[in-house]
């Protein structure tokens, strides 16, 4: 009798779908009809597969267009985000319903740390000075956290999943670099036309160069990972190069430093020096910079090399602090965000509030000729000085404890994994994040999805490296 209802219905919702679709061509709604079977196709994934709903997220992630209200506040990146709204709230019904999350992901280190952070951006929004603003970037904290963190830690209990998740990205990644390479070949590979030449996908050349070195360490190791056949390997290969003639013709100085340190991240580790020493070292040249960092604006100011299409005078533009306006521009970003600090250490200005309420704290011997007071060129070009004027010290702090916590994960599987390709994602994918919070000196994306999709995945895959594979035969890798 069951299976009897099971097929009635089956035929009902089929006359009905038949019925609706003829009706909306007859009318000539076309679109419609189209979204018609799209629609039922996204329900089904919701609530049948939903990690097969994220990794289509992943995949949809680099074609994404971003509408942003400036006045408002309020953008929204289609069709990613309303999808990641989706998977948010049906995450929390399914929780409070079931309680059936596993509850070793929420007691490790890296998920602690990160609901500490969440929580303190919630509290920071409701003193926030525009509310809306901020409840607005809190929720879609969560709509990227939840989805690929949380869920995702899920997700990566499938070894396989890991590797899909990061071809997913790159695979649909390809057709933006032959978009944005086309269109640059037509403006003569300009170094100026190198800053728009991505749009609609990728805001500029800056967002789009972090995710390109985010990449290039994991299509490193998956060209060497011996698992792969050798056709699979030659395509890595390849794909590798694409993304470094990609990342030179971006122009992106930030993302070419970022890289570097990349580079010497992992000649670090293979020489097996402690953590413990490289955090040490970071501390003695931070405290080294600010003992005479006098002296050193001063020789830098000397430099007036500004941006070029040559290779070599645009490496040198980046120590270029007296005429390059960018390099200007970012300082007076960051004294903008200081001194938002120092007026409201504790609670900061609320989160995602950061360009409605810097202009004021410009000095006019600072601002540069892309300046403006309007909040409509970015934020504080600092995954460290925007949560510090946005959200105070906690915040900031909050987010230097996830990126010590997830490296200590990193190299802890690496040192410790049994199967030598479980340590080769770990190292991968710790160079890849490496390369981006680096990066995160000088710019902050991880209030777009093009970034946050993949951070909040890559962290996740060293967590679920560290709690369901590190302890695993090859053998027991793939069973």
């Amino acid at each position: 009798m069951t299976e009897k209802i099971k097929l009635k219905w089956v035929y009902l919702f089929s006359a009905l779908f038949i019925l609706v679709n003829t009706v909306l061509i007859l009318k000539e709604y076309f679109y419609l009809s189209i979204f018609i079977p799209i629609a039922i196709i996204v329900i089904i994934l919701y609530l049948y597969y939903l990690d097969k709903l994220i990794l289509l997220i992943v995949f949809l992630t680099p074609f994404a267009i971003n509408i942003k209200n400036i006045e408002l506040g309020i953008g929204i990146s289609l069709p990613t985000e309303p999808l990641l709204f989706g998977v948010l709230i049906l995450f929390l019904l399914r929780s409070l319903y079931k309680n059936n999350f596993d509850g070793r992901v929420l007691k490790h280190p890296v998920s602690i740390l990160i609901i500490i952070n969440l929580v303190w951006i919630f509290l920071t929004s409701l003193t926030s000075s525009i509310s809306l603003v901020s409840f607005k970037f809190f929720v879609a904290r969560l709509w990227f956290v939840i989805p690929l963190y949380f869920i995702g830690t899920h997700l990566f209990k499938k070894f396989r999943n890991i590797k899909v998740f990061s071809w997913l990205y790159v695979i649909p990644l390809l057709g933006v670099i032959g978009y944005t390479i086309r269109n640059h070949a037509m403006h003569g590979f300009d170094e100026e036309a190198a800053h728009w030449v991505m749009t609609p996908f990728y805001n500029d050349h800056t967002a789009y160069g972090a995710v390109l070195a985010l990449f290039i360490p994991v299509f490193i190791g998956f060209s060497l990972n011996r698992h792969y056949s050798r056709n699979i390997r030659t395509i890595a290969l390849v794909i590798t190069m694409v993304l470094l003639v990609a990342l030179f013709l971006s122009f992106s100085r930030a993302a070419w430093i970022s890289l570097a340190f990349a580079a010497l991240f992992f000649l670090l580790i293979r020489l097996h020096i402690k953590f413990r020493w490289i955090l040490l070292t970071l501390l003695i040249v931070t405290g080294i910079f600010f003992s005479f960092k006098w002296q050193i604006l001063d020789a830098l100011e000397k430099n007036k090399q500004d941006t070029s299409a040559n290779f070599i005078e645009h490496v040198q533009s980046i120590a270029n602090i007296s005429s390059d306006a960018s390099n200007l521009e970012r300082i007076n970003r960051w004294q903008s965000a200081v001194r938002m600090f120092k007026e409201r250490p504790l609670f900061g200005w609320g989160p995602g509030t950061y360009q409605f309420m810097y202009a004021p704290f410009q000095r006019t011997k600072e601002k540069t000729l892309i300046s403006t007071n309007f909040g409509d060129r970015g934020n504080a070009h600092s995954e460290y000085l925007g949560p510090l004027s946005e959200s105070g010290l906690i915040g900031m702090l909050s987010i230097v404890a996830i990126i010590i916590a997830f490296f200590i994960t990193g190299l802890r599987v690496y040192k410790r994994a049994r199967a030598p390709e479980v340590k080769m994602l770990s190292l991968v994918t710790l160079l890849g994040l490496s390369s981006y919070f680096i990066h995160g000196l000088l710019n902050n994306f991880l209030d777009t999805d093009k970034a946050s999709i993949p951070i909040w995945g890559f962290i996740a895959i060293l967590v679920a490296l560290d709690m369901y594979h590190k302890d695993k035969t090859e053998e027991e890798l793939y069973q």
